[in-house]
C-alpha cells in the first residue's frame, strides 16, 4: 500500500466514525424532543378537558328556581382550523356560536331576540299608536302624532331536544319567543305578549305542532319595516294556540308539496267592549289547511319559487243580552253563532339573487281576529258578519349585499252593504331602504302612505271624514 493510499484510507475510517457518533446524538436529541412534546400536549388536553367540563358559576337570585339551572357548557367539541386559515366568514361564526348553548341532558337550548326600536312621525293619529292598523277618521283625530317605540323587543329560546323513535326518529324541538306589546297602563311600563310557544315533532316526511305560532294560511309576510306587517290593510293571519300536521311530498326532483292542517282554538274579538253583548267559545274549533308548492332547486343559496291555496272555517258565539242599537233595533237573542271562514292564495317568486315579488290574496268573512275586515267581524247592527277581500304585494331588490329594498302595498275592502257604522276600506302604500351595519345590526328608513274610508248609512248620520296619513319611520334592529 502506497502512502498516499494508506492517508485516505485513515481519513474514511475516521470520517465514518464521526458520522455514526454525530447520527447517534442527533437521534437521542430528536427522541428527547419529541416525549418533551408529548408530555406538553397531554398537559394542554387535560386543561382543555378541565376548561370544558367546568360549570359558569351564576350570581344568586332572590328566589330559587323550580329546577336547577342547565349548565353552560360547550355542546361540541371544537375542531382544528387548517393552518392556513387566516379568518372566519360570518356564517362561520355563527356556527361556532351555536356551539355555545345551555344544555340539560339532552336538551340544548339557544338564546336569542332583537333590541328593535323605531321614531315615528304619522301626519295624521293612527290606530293603536306605536303601529298602524287604520288611520282615525279626520273628523275625530286628524292631528299630527310623534311615537318612539321600544316594546317590539324580542326574546326567544330554541330547545333543541332528542329524537323520537316512535315517530320514526323525528328530531323535536320547540321555540318559546315574547314581546312587549302586551296590554299596558304607560308606554313605559309595557306588558308582556306571549307570540310563539310550541313544540315540533319533524323530519323530512312529516311534522307535528303542538302549542301557539303562526297561522296556517297566508304564511307570507311584506317586508315592511313597521311592527304591524300590513296587519288591517291586505295581510291577514296572526298567531293562536293549535295542533297543526305537516306532511311533505317530494313530487319531483324539483317538486315538492306540502299539506298542512291545524285545529286552533277559537278567539273571539269582536264586540268585547260592546254593552249588552257577551262573547263566548262555541264547541266547535277553527279549522285551518294549506296545500303549497316549490318549484326549483333547494337548500343553501337557492331560490326556488313558492305559492299555495289555504284556508280556514269555524263560528263564533254571541249572547245579546239586550236590544240592538238603532236603526235594527234587534231583540235580545242568546247563543247567536256566527260563521267565519277565508280563501287564501300565496305566491313568492325570487327572479334572480337580488331581485323579486310576492303577494297573497283573501276572500272571506268575520275575520277581525285574523286581522282582516279593517279589523272587523261582526256588526253590532245586524249581527251578521262582515264579508271583506283583499290583498298585497310587493316587490324586493338587494342594491348591494348590504343594502336592501322594498316597495308594495295592501287593500282591505269590506263589502259596503254590510257595514252600517264603521271602516268600509284601508289601504297602504310603502317604500323602504335599509342598511346592514353589520350582520346582526340593521337601520332602515321607510314612508307608508295610508288612507282609510269610513261610512255611517244611520238615519240624521253622513259618511265621517276619511282618515289619511304618511308615516315615517326610522328603525334599529340589533339581532342576536
Amino acid at each position: 500500500m502506497s502512502p498516499l493510499t494508506g492517508i485516505v484510507v485513515r481519513v474514511a475510517v475516521v470520517c465514518a466514525g464521526v458520522c455514526c457518533v454525530g447520527g447517534a446524538i442527533a437521534d437521542e436529541a430528536v427522541e428527547r424532543r419529541l416525549q418533551e412534546l408529548e408530555a406538553e400536549t397531554q398537559a394542554l388536553r387535560e386543561q382543555v378537558r378541565e376548561l370544558s367540563e367546568r360549570p359558569v358559576r351564576l350570581p344568586p337570585v332572590e328566589a330559587a328556581p323550580a329546577a336547577p339551572m342547565p349548565e353552560m357548557t360547550l355542546a361540541a367539541e371544537q375542531s382544528a382550523a387548517p393552518a392556513d386559515e387566516q379568518y372566519m366568514t360570518v356564517d362561520e361564526m355563527k356556527d361556532e356560536m351555536k356551539k355555545l348553548v345551555w344544555t340539560k341532558g339532552d336538551f340544548k337550548v339557544v338564546p336569542y331576540g332583537s333590541l328593535w326600536g323605531s321614531v315615528i312621525y304619522d301626519t295624521e293619529r293612527s290606530f293603536p299608536g306605536p303601529y298602524t292598523l287604520y288611520v282615525y277618521s279626520a273628523s275625530d283625530q286628524g292631528e299630527s302624532d310623534f311615537v318612539i317605540d321600544t316594546r317590539r323587543t324580542r326574546i326567544g329560546l330554541d330547545v333543541a331536544g332528542p329524537r323520537i323513535p316512535f315517530f320514526a326518529n323525528a328530531e323535536s324541538s320547540g321555540r318559546l319567543e315574547i314581546d312587549f306589546h302586551g296590554a299596558f297602563v304607560v308606554e313605559n311600563k309595557p306588558g308582556v305578549l306571549l307570540r310563539h310557544a310550541y313544540g315540533l315533532i319533524k323530519n323530512e316526511r312529516f311534522g307535528l305542532l303542538a302549542g301557539q305560532t303562526s297561522d296556517v294560511i297566508s304564511p307570507l309576510y311584506p317586508g315592511t319595516l313597521s311592527y304591524s306587517v300590513g296587519w288591517g290593510g291586505g295581510n291577514i293571519g296572526y298567531r293562536r294556540a293549535q295542533v297543526r300536521l305537516d306532511r311533505y311530498l317530494d313530487l319531483a326532483p324539483c317538486w315538492l308539496a306540502t299539506l298542512q292542517g291545524s285545529v286552533n282554538q277559537n278567539i273571539i274579538s269582536d264586540l268585547t267592549g260592546t254593552a249588552g253583548v257577551r262573547p263566548e267559545a262555541t264547541g266547535w274549533p277553527v279549522i285551518e289547511g294549506r296545500l303549497g308548492f316549490t318549484y326549483g332547486p333547494r337548500g343553501k343559496g337557492c331560490h326556488p319559487a313558492e305559492f299555495g291555496f289555504s284556508g280556514h272555517i269555524g263560528e263564533q258565539g254571541f249572547d245579546f243580552t239586550t236590544a240592538g242599537p238603532s236603526p235594527f233595533v234587534l231583540p235580545p237573542r242568546d247563543d247567536v253563532r256566527v260563521r267565519t271562514w277565508s280563501f287564501n292564495v300565496d305566491v313568492r317568486i325570487p327572479v334572480t339573487e337580488r331581485w323579486g315579488l310576492q303577494g297573497e290574496y283573501f276572500t272571506g268573512e268575520n275575520l277581525s281576529t285574523f286581522l282582516g275586515g279593517v279589523i272587523q267581524g261582526v256588526s253590532p247592527y245586524t249581527r251578521r258578519p262582515i264579508r271583506a277581500c283583499g290583498g298585497w304585494g310587493e316587490v324586493w331588490y338587494d342594491l348591494t349585499p348590504r343594502l336592501h329594498s322594498h316597495a308594495g302595498f295592501g287593500i282591505d275592502d269590506p263589502f259596503d252593504v254590510d257595514i252600517v257604522e264603521g271602516r268600509s276600506y284601508n289601504h297602504f302604500i310603502f317604500a323602504n331602504v335599509s342598511f346592514d351595519v353589520i350582520s346582526t345590526f340593521n337601520v332602515g328608513v321607510e314612508v307608508t302612505s295610508w288612507k282609510t274610508l269610513y261610512r255611517d248609512v244611520r238615519p240624521g248620520h253622513t259618511d265621517p271624514e276619511p282618515g289619511e296619513s304618511v308615516q315615517f319611520e326610522f328603525t334599529g334592529k340589533y339581532n342576536f
